[in-house]
């Protein structure tokens, strides 16, 4: 469905320093650095995958989108969508993708959420049976109500994020580009929006590339991660096989019977491992994956074990380990 082939794109930007004098100056020379924001990546989405794609801020993931999208030109390099050369913008094309981004929105602000579907159904020359029974569907999905007759300017954020998902998935596009689409909401919201992306997902078998810094969204939905950093690809794969391979440890996160943390402490939990947080009532040890039921089996003994759980490293972490390691490495 998206295949990419040394995707490159630079930028010339003008750069001096502050004061009137070199403000005077560039107006008759002017030095420009190259900016490589995506600098030669390759990779390649099959239908109906659901992938993150990841990356530290400035690493080139918006830039990438919006050429999948044909929002921007590429400086080089090769890109297919569904078929289609997202820089011709094809009317066919068009219809086949949508971009959502969490910092912009469609919706028109003094009128309801209605107003927007009707003119995109328009846009998009979508019948009107088709309309209606998408609507239907994605108002039943997304738990919107009577919110699409408010005026959006009356709607939370959360309330706006749903109607813009809506909005953007009318048409039934085949490919979701999705830019931080859970940016600023709660926590019950950005649930409720990733449990939508899973339903559309799965219902049209449509092919969804996720960006997001909440990693929650990510370990939710995308069994594969596409990682960039400084415009470089560097991983592409299981998101479960990056972390076993970066962080090969696992931390055991045990609460104890009656919140005796205090005799818990005092029976040196280092014993059994590194002890990453002790709080009353609780504490977290990491131990080699391979040494987990050994240290489970001493603790399960030793101490006042009400619950216990063995669960991977953060996200977050397996990430800075990762973005760390492809620095050192690429360093002179």
């Amino acid at each position: 469905m998206i295949d990419v082939r040394g995707l490159t794109k630079h930028y010339q930007v003008h750069r001096r320093p502050p004061g009137l004098g070199a403000a005077l100056r560039s107006v008759f020379r002017r030095s420009y650095d190259t900016v490589r924001a995506v600098d030669g990546i390759d990779f390649s989405v099959g239908e109906g995958e659901r992938v993150g794609f990841l990356g530290p801020n400035g690493a080139g993931k918006t830039t990438t989108l919006k050429m999948l999208s044909g929002l921007l030109h590429p400086t080089s390099g090769d890109v297919l969508v569904a078929g289609h050369v997202p820089r011709r913008r094809e009317t066919e094309f068009l219809k086949a993708i949508t971009l959502v981004m969490g910092q912009k929105q469609q919706l028109l602000w003094d009128l309801p959420p209605a107003e927007t579907f009707a003119m995109n159904r328009a846009i998009y020359e979508i019948p009107r049976g088709q309309f209606d029974e998408t609507l239907h569907e994605l108002v039943t999905l997304l738990e919107l109500g009577d919110l699409v007759d408010k005026p959006t300017r009356q709607l939370s954020l959360g309330e706006r994020m749903k109607c813009e998902l809506a909005a953007a998935l009318l048409h039934r596009p085949r490919v979701l580009f999705l830019d931080e689409p859970t940016i600023g909401l709660d926590v019950s919201m950005q649930a409720t929006v990733r449990k939508f992306v899973r339903s559309y997902n799965e219902r049209f078998g449509a092919t969804v590339v996720l960006t997001s810094h909440y990693m929650e969204d990510v370990v939710q939905l995308c069994p594969r991660v596409i990682i960039v950093d400084r415009g470089r690809l560097i991983h592409d794969g299981d998101l479960r096989a990056l972390t076993h391979k970066v962080r090969p440890d696992k931390r055991i996160v045990v609460r104890f019977a009656n919140g005796d943390g205090a005799a818990a402490a005092r029976g040196d939990l280092s014993r059994f491992g590194q002890v990453i947080a002790l709080e009353d009532g609780q504490a977290t040890i990491q131990v080699a994956a391979e040494e987990v039921s050994g240290a489970v089996a001493r603790m399960l003994a030793a101490l006042p074990v009400a619950d216990l759980t063995v669960e991977d490293p953060p996200l977050e972490e397996v990430l800075s380990e990762l973005f760390r390691t492809s620095r050192r490495v690429a360093a002179p």
